[in-house]
């Protein structure tokens, strides 16, 4: 009973992580900017990555695995937002400017 909870527990975290990968996906392709676009990458990367290990954590069991799962999740969320912050600071110090307003709302 408690093998099957776990396996339900562990897909509901594939499914809604596969769905952050696509939402993502849509997100890079339709955002106007590259600010948003990073910002839809930068979520994506964190949270979907997040679910999908944690499911794969509730498949693995306590072991070795487990252990290995858990420091590539620290290493993902400690990593991520900070390239994410240091991605964005470059581009603006490089002066690329983000779009404040939607041209077509006038």
């Amino acid at each position: 009973m408690m093998e099957l909870l776990l396996d339900l527990i562990s897909a509901v975290c594939f499914i809604l992580g596969a769905l952050l990968i696509l939402s993502g996906g849509v997100g890079i392709l339709r955002f106007p900017d590259f600010f948003t676009r990073m910002h839809a990458a930068g979520i994506t990367e964190t949270l979907a990555t997040s679910l999908i290990l944690i499911g794969l954590m509730l498949i693995a069991g306590w072991g070795l695995v487990l252990f290995k799962l858990v420091l590539i999740l620290l290493f993902i969320l400690l990593t991520s937002p900070t390239a994410s912050h240091a991605l964005a600071k470059s581009a603006l110090h490089g002066k690329l400017k983000p779009i404040l307003h939607n041209e077509h709302s006038k």
